[in-house]
């Protein structure tokens, strides 16, 4: 019998939703292991050794640590139910929208990224910079596509 997936994760981390929410649709069992990120336990030295960029989420299959949220996903599109749009066009727009997400947006919000832009600004120009990233992601391209991708 296979070992059950293991997801290290934070409720509040918005690369850790992508993740549950996929395995929720997709119907695949998994055992959730919270790591607390506000307390630092993405440094703690055993979750170092599942994942040393000590980031969530971190899936677990057996032998295989995957640790991006984009991979993991990727790695269970298929089979059915399908992910993605069959058509190639909506499929492309698809796979735009959750570029500009994870590589234009979401960093942005990232704990890391947040508390290293308090410490050279302060906390109004914080909010700005992340709001301004998210402005531009969502109006750019999310929003303008949103009728055409799915």
């Amino acid at each position: 019998m296979k070992e059950k997936l293991k997801l290290y994760s934070y409720w509040r981390s918005s690369c850790g939703h992508r993740v549950r929410i996929t395995l929720s649709l997709k119907g695949i069992e998994y055992e959730y292991i919270p790591v607390n990120l506000l307390k630092g336990e993405q440094f703690d030295l055993d979750f170092m050794k599942i994942n040393p960029m000590g980031t969530v989420p971190a899936l677990v299959d057996g032998e295989v640590v995957i640790t991006d949220s984009f991979a993991i996903i990727m790695m269970r599109s298929n089979p059915e139910p399908p992910l993605l749009p069959r058509d190639l066009h909506k499929r492309a727009l698809n796979y735009q929208v959750a570029s500009i997400i994870s590589s234009g947006i979401q960093p942005h919000q990232n704990l890391a990224v947040i508390r290293y832009i308090e410490e050279k600004t302060n906390g109004e120009e914080k909010i700005a910079w992340v709001n301004n990233a998210i402005r531009k992601g969502y109006t750019g391209n999310i929003i303008k596509n949103q009728e055409t991708c799915c």
